[in-house]
């Protein structure tokens, strides 16, 4: 399955937003899942699955729990693939930043009033 595919799910999207916190148990993510998503605790397990037959998750057992990891490799080749698309958006937020200051310089040079009067 091709990255985008994985990603292109709002449930494991959500597992890996919970996972880029930390560690968490099944059981965690299970309770977040059934309460925004309203599905079945069998479904968010074959979500979790999924993450981790794709390489997105790791999972390691304590006794009975599951505590799941975020694994970076498959993020990374996402990140690598976008960084073509980067510059299209990093231009437009430095302009925006440019503008920004601009505009506080204007505001400044436009308050003769000193500070605390």
């Amino acid at each position: 399955m091709h990255a985008f595919d994985i990603l292109g799910d709002p449930v494991r999207r959500r597992v890996l937003e919970l996972l880029a916190d930390g560690e968490q148990t099944s059981g965690a993510i299970t309770e977040v899942i059934r309460a925004e998503f309203a599905i079945s605790q069998p479904a968010v397990s074959q979500h979790l699955r999924v993450l981790r037959d794709s390489g997105f998750a790791s999972v390691r057992a304590e006794g009975t729990r599951r505590f799941y990891a975020i694994e970076p490799a498959p993020l990374s080749e996402v990140d690598a693939w976008l960084d073509r698309f980067r510059r299209l958006w990093e231009q437009r937020l430095d302009a925006l930043g440019t503008e920004l200051a601009r505009g506080k310089r204007a505001r400044r040079t436009a308050d003769p009033s000193p500070k605390g009067t």
